[in-house]
């Protein structure tokens, strides 16, 4: 199968062959990041740029070293100091960064369905530009769901990451998914690789109507908890996530202090999955509170930083897929 994907969004509609491409293309530029020199130059006169309308440190520090790693050039967008302030729109931004000659543009946003809406005007005005969704409001954020994937096939077969290494394996998606773009990536990933996903957390943060999530006609239900011990009994994997009190509008944690002794990821709560479990936290981490701060530095048991090192791997794959596109 060629790759003919020509904007990134959402992994909602992806196939399981172009999971396979994507896999094999991030692992063959790990190999070009273990050597001395580290860049190739498949992107080389493109024009890359960074639209972050919202904070940001791994996503876009990750982007913006992909994007240099492949040769291309780099435009960052700033809010704080655009015309935006003055009451530009943001299709209009957009239309800037085309006039400068962007070819390739990564879009951050707090609000859902802002990369989409980019990307329609960029077809509509027929530009060839590709749209890249660096994670919107509470929809999805698809290069972590992605990397996220890849470590865990990496994981199980560095040589030849691929997607019936995690067929039957349990992964556990701990804390608060109401508000994680993250965890529905994730949900759409994990299960087209055959994966189980448990979905747990206090039901303020887990509505039931995730177990109605499907993925292609299957029909398959999450598993939906409110407790921890069934989802982490015999996990293979844990995912914890970060509370996002930014998003939070209504009372809907008694108290930091309470999460922790109910979800928290510890030492002891560990002991419920498999022996050789392993956890995953896509970041920013609140220390103590999804996960104690012993787990997090233990790599015996954290894949933490090799997410963020899958992620530079990953998101050279996803440019590097969609720049040549019009090659």
């Amino acid at each position: 199968m060629a790759w003919t994907r020509h904007h990134i969004l959402g992994l909602a509609d992806w196939k399981a062959e172009e999971y396979e491409i994507l896999l094999q293309t991030a692992s063959s530029f790990r190999e070009v990041l273990s050597r001395r020199t580290k860049k190739v130059p498949a992107l080389q006169g493109q024009v890359v740029t960074n639209m972050f309308f919202e904070p940001s440190t791994r996503t876009r520090s990750s982007f913006e070293l992909a994007a240099k790693r492949l040769s291309a050039d780099i435009l960052n967008f700033a809010p704080g100091t655009s015309s935006l302030t003055k009451g530009e729109t943001i299709l209009d931004t957009a239309k800037t960064y085309l006039a400068m000659g962007s070819d390739i543009m990564v879009i951050r946003h707090k609000e859902a369905g802002v990369p989409h809406l980019i990307a329609a005007e960029m077809d509509r005005l027929q530009t060839g530009v590709n749209v890249l969704n660096g994670g919107d409001g509470q929809h999805e954020h698809p290069s972590q769901g992605l990397l996220d994937l890849f470590t865990l096939c990496s994981l199980l077969d560095y040589e030849n990451p691929r997607l019936e290494l995690l067929k039957g394996k349990k992964v556990a998606i701990v804390g608060d998914i109401l508000h994680s773009r993250v965890a529905r990536s994730n949900i759409w990933s994990l299960r087209s690789a055959g994966a189980q996903v448990h979905l747990v957390g206090p039901p303020t943060l887990v509505p039931q109507f995730f177990a109605e999530m499907t993925v292609g006609s299957n029909g398959d239900q999450l598993f939906v908890h409110w407790q921890l011990e069934p989802a982490l009994k015999d996990a293979d994997f844990v995912m914890t996530l970060r509370l996002q009190k930014e998003r939070m509008t209504n009372y809907l944690l008694p108290s930091l202090r309470e999460y922790h002794q109910s979800y928290g990821i510890t030492r002891d709560s560990l002991k419920l999955c498999h022996p050789h479990v392993k956890i995953l936290h896509p970041g920013p981490v609140n220390r103590g509170v999804e996960i104690s701060s012993d787990l997090m530095d233990d790599p015996a048991l954290s894949l933490i930083q090799q997410q963020v090192t899958s992620g530079i791997a990953v998101r050279m794959a996803l440019l590097y897929l969609i720049g040549t596109l019009n090659s």
